[in-house]
């Protein structure tokens, strides 16, 4: 994301989109030839300034008041007590699980019989979770990049393509969506069955933005094929890349990772931001989430507090033609169902049928684990929870690459090296979803 000079003249070739008196024009790179310059960019020799990279950005978390802990937790139960006691959970093994935790909720850590098994500052534990680093992770599109493409995509398709802001955040910048419709532009009412695909609501998660996006690049460049053309023409396609760009934003300052998750909204003693995975009107700040305002899995003062989720919300609202939702995150490499933030199933055994069906059918194209979500821990306030149950889309979270968890190390900077096969696979687990589209519940039926 942040460039450093020997790679300029690469990145430049890179683009998607060259540049006449500010406006986009038609992209030069293909779906594959923009996959493998990614790739190739990441396998390229590392410029010599890498390791005074990777230390600068260490040293920028050393005065970071978050820990990496390991605590013992062999239930869901156990994780979501954990979860509510502000511990932001990454890993998940048989018997523990390991996470970013305020050093402020830590006194609670130790006078509620918890087993800390291990604990060190972020800092020393960033040098060894780092798989690639900034000046390395160029590929990766930051917001402008991010607007960037999406705008030149609607240039080369202007009959079918159409870009338009669904909300500001609180920092004042948009929320960008790009529809898919043959029929219908902008925010114009359509009747064709809807499928919404959202990346970013945690900052940290940047793959997260690149599966999305890059999906709209493959769709629309094999808009003539037989089946796209007919999505394109009896769907209402919805690509959001980057539902929290206050944080991603914030997460890459100076060139140096930030491990930050949340919002950029002003909470008041210094604190900033809300999970906005906590933070929709599900069993809004009930089982596994935080209502301290330091804590990564803090849920806002309230349901919909933040201008990102609201804008989510109204989004929704205004469409009863959706049907099917991803909301991509990283990482463990799940496919995840409501509930959320209830152990027990959704009460309607066909849809539950449904939700079962679709996602294991996305998970035999991905490689994922297809699992109820709170079979891992309960989390309310989620986003997939609401939008099933106020609006009853069948909405799945993607936990993406790495693996992680379950004994396996991973992290939320992988490097660009995994960029290609994510997104390669997802295209496929995206097409799976609108070939079930215009009607899930036949999903059930087969």
């Amino acid at each position: 994301m942040i460039r450093l000079l020997l790679s300029l003249t690469f990145l430049a070739s890179l683009s998607a989109n060259a540049f006449a008196a500010g406006t986009p024009e038609k992209p030069s790179l293909s779906f594959d030839q923009l996959l493998r310059s990614m790739s190739s960019a990441y396998e390229a020799p590392p410029a010599p300034v890498i390791e005074e990279t990777v230390s600068a950005a260490v040293k920028a978390l050393d005065a970071d008041p978050r820990l990496w802990i390991t605590v013992a937790a062999s239930t869901k139960e156990e994780r979501t007590r954990l979860l509510e006691m502000g511990l932001s959970i990454e890993e998940v093994t048989p018997t523990a699980v390991s996470g970013i935790i305020h050093r402020d909720s830590m006194p609670a850590f130790e006078t509620k019989s918890v087993s800390v098994i291990s604990r060190m500052p972020l800092s020393q534990f960033a040098v060894s979770a780092y798989k690639d680093f900034p000046s390395q992770d160029a590929v990766y599109h930051n917001y402008q990049e991010m607007y960037d493409r999406l705008k030149a995509l609607e240039i080369a398709n202007p009959d079918i393509a159409s870009l338009f802001s669904i909300g500001r955040t609180s920092e004042g910048r948009e929320i960008w969506t790009l529809r898919v419709n043959s029929s219908a532009k902008g925010t114009r009412p359509s009747s064709k069955p809807g499928a919404v695909f959202q990346g970013a609501h945690h900052a940290r998660e940047h793959l997260s933005v690149e599966v999305p996006l890059l999906f709209a690049v493959w769709l629309l460049e094999h808009r003539n094929d037989a089946e796209v053309k007919k999505f394109i023409d009896t769907l209402d396609i919805y690509i959001q890349p980057m539902i929290n760009p206050d944080g991603a934003e914030y997460d890459i300052t100076d060139g140096k990772y930030k491990w930050w998750r949340k919002t950029r909204s002003p909470q008041g003693g210094g604190n900033f931001g809300a999970d906005l995975n906590r933070n929709y009107d599900s069993w809004w700040c009930q089982a596994g989430a935080s209502n301290s305002p330091w804590a990564d899995t803090y849920c806002g003062p309230s349901a919909f507090s933040e201008p990102e989720s609201r804008a989510v919300r109204d989004f929704v609202k205004a469409r009863p033609n959706l049907k099917t939702m991803i909301s991509y995150h990283t990482y463990a490499e799940l496919i995840l169902y409501p509930w959320g933030g209830k152990y027990e199933d959704i009460p309607d055994q066909n849809d539950l049928k449904v939700f079962k069906t679709l996602a294991e059918g996305m998970a035999r194209l991905t490689g994922y684990t297809a699992q109820k979500s709170s079979d891992l821990y309960a989390a309310t306030g989620d986003s997939c929870d609401w939008a099933y149950a106020e609006a009853g889309i069948f909405a799945f979270t993607f936990e993406l690459t790495p693996r992680g968890g379950w004994g396996s190390s991973g992290t939320f900077y992988p490097g660009a090296g995994v960029i290609e096969k994510s997104v390669r696979d997802n295209v496929q687990a995206a097409l799976y979803l609108l070939r079930n589209t215009s009607d899930p519940r036949k999903a059930a039926a087969e």
